[in-house]
Order: C-alpha cells, then sequence, then structure tokens
C-alpha cells in the first residue's frame, strides 16, 4: 500500500483546494458575481481531479500490480472499473 500522507503533489492540490473553497464560501457571501464564483469552482474541480489521478496512478503501480503477483489482481481491476464508471457518470 502506498502511502499518501508524504505525497507532496496530492498534500498541495489537496491543501490548495480547501483554500479556495474558503475563497469561494466568502465570495457567495460577499455576494460577488457568479461567473468568478463558477470560475473559482471549476479551479477546485481541477485541483480534486489531480489529486484522485495521482491517487489513482500510485495505486495502480502499488495495489493492483501487487495484487496481480499474487493471483488476486481481478478484484483491483473491479475497484479501478467502478471508480471509472463513477467518473464517466459524472463528465
Amino acid at each position: 500500500m502506498v502511502s499518501h500522507k508524504s505525497d507532496d503533489e496530492v498534500m498541495n492540490s489537496l491543501k490548495t483546494a480547501r483554500g479556495q473553497i474558503d475563497g469561494i464560501l466568502k465570495m457567495i457571501h460577499e455576494e460577488r458575481y457568479c461567473i468568478d464564483i463558477s470560475k473559482q469552482i471549476f479551479a477546485v474541480q481541477s485541483l480534486l481531479k489531480k489529486a484522485n489521478m495521482k491517487i489513482l496512478k500510485d495505486h495502480m503501480y502499488s495495489c493492483v500490480i501487487s495484487a496481480i503477483k499474487e493471483g488476486k489482481g481481478n478484484e483491483k481491476i473491479d475497484e479501478i472499473v467502478y471508480i471509472l464508471e463513477k467518473y464517466i457518470d459524472r463528465s
């Protein structure tokens, strides 16, 4: 299993997204222009997507490969397919 605690790229993306969400809440409270708020929401979504893709990539290169070597790859592949189906349904 991969430790994501020490993954600077993932942690930075998520911390930045958290900061942007706080900013979005402030913008809403201040009744800022809707399009500006929407742009910030898209920026947060992009950061979350980036972090998620890094975590999934790490998962495939560690957990999935290990499971395949142990003869248990189908379960891990099914997990990836499930995540991809969720992603595709939201696009």
